[in-house]
C-alpha cells in the first residue's frame, strides 16, 4: 500500500493547510429539460432533469426538495438530477414555480 506523501508542517511557515476545492459553477442553455430513461436500469424508469444552473451544493438542496415533493428516492450523478419513477408533471410543475423554462424531453 503506497502512502501519499504530503507536506504538513514545515519549520520555515509552520503548519501547512489544505486550500479549500472551488465547486463548479454549472450553466446551462437557460431550458431544463426533464426525461424519462430505463436504459441500464434493468427496465426500472427514472426522471433525469438536465440543464440546471448552479453549484452541486445549489442542486443538491433542489434534489432534497424533489425528493420530498415526489415522496420518492434520487441521486445528483454529474450534474443531472436522477428521481426514481415517471414523476416529470410534479418536477416540471416545481422547477415552473422557482422561475425555469422547461421542457418535457424524449417519449
Amino acid at each position: 500500500m503506497a502512502k501519499e506523501n504530503r507536506l504538513v508542517y514545515s519549520t520555515d511557515r509552520g503548519r501547512i493547510k489544505e486550500e479549500p476545492k472551488q465547486e463548479a459553477r454549472r450553466e446551462g442553455d437557460g431550458i431544463v429539460r426533464i426525461q424519462r430513461e430505463t436504459k441500464g436500469r434493468k427496465g426500472k424508469g427514472v426522471t433525469c432533469v438536465r440543464g440546471l444552473p448552479g453549484t452541486d451544493g445549489e442542486l443538491k438542496l433542489l434534489l432534497a426538495e424533489m425528493k420530498k415533493r415526489c415522496g420518492c428516492g434520487g441521486a445528483l450523478k454529474d450534474g443531472v438530477i436522477e428521481i426514481q419513477g415517471d414523476k416529470r408533471a410534479e418536477i416540471k410543475a416545481l422547477l415552473e414555480a422557482h422561475g425555469h423554462k422547461v421542457k418535457l424531453a424524449g417519449g
